[in-house]
């Protein structure tokens, strides 16, 4: 039992770590915005969507899954306010500029991973615990389709490199949710 509760204790910290990372190397990247490459991989939304998603496939119920999908998107909210204020991108922390960080239309942001990190994450752990494949390919799906929402919404991707590798990383992803989903059908059979 102490054994697990370490385990669980040590995948919830690299979790925690690796989404204040993300956070920020999403921001740092989007700092670069004279460079479509930059502007456009920092503004795509499914990114946040897989993080959650993979990291609730690490949890043994699914209750722990939404929580940590909670927690990993919020800190890597925080990850990237915190880059947006650090002295890589010639800036500081004061009371004055994350006031305005907050205000500036970014605390949806914070209100919209209240909600997507859990299902995301709930998700995650249904498609690992459960071979629930449509959740993987619901996120597959959405990945793909990010380019064309963004189009249809008026936000396009400027970079058509960036909306082709986000588009085939979706794919990607669809046919390793389908291999596997083959793969674990033969071994239940052959079992």
């Amino acid at each position: 039992m102490t054994m697990a509760l370490c385990h669980d204790s040590v995948v919830i910290a690299l979790c925690l770590f690796m989404a204040l990372a993300f956070g920020g190397l999403d921001q740092y990247v989007g700092s670069f915005s004279a460079h479509p490459l930059g502007a456009d991989v920092s503004g795509l939304s499914a990114p946040w969507l897989v993080l959650p998603f993979v990291f609730g496939a690490t949890q043994a119920t699914s209750r722990r899954a939404a929580l940590l999908g909670l927690g990993t998107t919020l800190v890597a909210l925080v990850g990237y306010m915190l880059m947006t204020f650090s002295p890589l991108e010639n800036a500081h922390l004061t009371l004055t500029g994350l006031i305005g960080f907050l205000r500036g239309g970014n605390m949806r942001w914070f209100g919209a991973g209240v909600v997507t990190g859990p299902v995301f994450a709930w998700l995650g752990y249904h498609w690992r615990a459960r071979r629930a494949m449509i959740a993987g390919l619901a996120v597959a799906a959405l990945v793909c389709l990010e380019p064309f929402f963004r189009h249809e919404y008026g936000n396009a991707i400027r970079s058509t490199l960036v909306a082709t590798c986000e588009v085939a990383a979706g794919m990607a992803f669809a046919l390793a949710i389908a291999v596997r989903a083959v793969v674990d059908r033969s071994r239940h059979q052959a079992g």
